[in-house]
């Protein structure tokens, strides 16, 4: 009797401990993309309800080449690492600008793929013709941005112009308060500036570049072998022209995607 309970016992584990690898295994199999889920034309909400965009839609091209189940994660941009390293994403991917900071802080981080620059979105009766004519104004930017850091860092000078530095969650906020007159300008990524401004007539990008910078993709520390896999299967949508047909899509992007360029 007591031989047919510890053999129940040691049965009862050798089940829990499979059913243990099985729901790492099926954890394994999903690749969860960390994404801003308002920075159009990267990664926004589609007119169906759905994640799409540029980043988006290459990431789940990349996972069907891999056979990784793909899920979208809506991070807080200011947070974004803090929920990475907490395992809520596999990786930060959405127009996100590749930092020394974040290098050595130990995140792996992709080959670069788009070139960015920063620049001023102003009403077109503003008056206001460039960074110049920022003094005495209030100026918006997302939080955790490239944006912010540069504003505050190597263009602090410039800011110290400025009546105010507001600073708001996304960058729809930063263009709602700029449209309701709460704000002068934003400060914000050309191809986000230049997404927004074709929809809304009253608005304009101001013909100066504030900040050169590029775009990657970011891993935890020790997740470069998860790196190296999607940057092959991106290689293989470049090598195959569905990259390039995916970037057809979205034209205000295509001329700074790197991988394009190089072909």
């Amino acid at each position: 009797m007591k031989e047919e309970t510890v053999m129940k016992k040691l049965l009862a584990l050798a089940l829990a401990l499979a059913l243990c690898v099985m729901s790492v295994s099926a954890l394994a199999d999903t690749f969860v993309m960390g994404i801003d889920p308002e920075y159009p034309p990267f990664s926004y909400l589609g007119d169906d309800g759905n994640y799409t965009g540029f980043d988006v839609e290459i990431c789940q091209a990349a996972c069907a080449l891999i056979g990784l189940d793909f899920e979208i994660f809506a991070v807080d941009w200011d947070n974004k690492l803090i929920q990475l390293d907490n395992q809520e994403c596999d990786c930060v991917w959405s127009g996100m600008t590749i930092l020394d900071s974040m290098k050595e802080a130990g995140y792996v981080i992709s080959a670069p793929y788009y070139d960015n620059t920063q620049v001023l979105v102003v009403k077109k009766d503003s008056g206001i013709a460039s960074s110049a004519d920022l003094a005495g104004k209030v100026v918006a930017v997302q939080l955790g941005t490239s944006g912010e850091a540069l504003l505050n860092g190597d263009l602090a000078d410039l800011t110290a112009t400025f009546a105010n530095l507001v600073t708001c969650q996304s960058f729809l906020m930063c263009f709602t308060e700029l449209e309701g007159n709460a704000v002068d300008a934003v400060f914000v990524d050309l191809p986000v500036a230049a997404a927004y401004v074709a929809n809304h007539d009253q608005l304009t990008v101001l013909n100066e570049n504030l900040g050169a910078e590029q775009y990657g993709i970011a891993f935890r520390s020790g997740d470069a072998e998860l790196c190296a896999k999607i940057e092959a299967a991106v290689a293989e949508l470049v090598a195959s022209g569905k990259y390039a047909e995916i970037a057809a899509k979205y034209p205000d992007i295509v001329n700074n995607l790197l991988f394009l360029s190089a072909e």
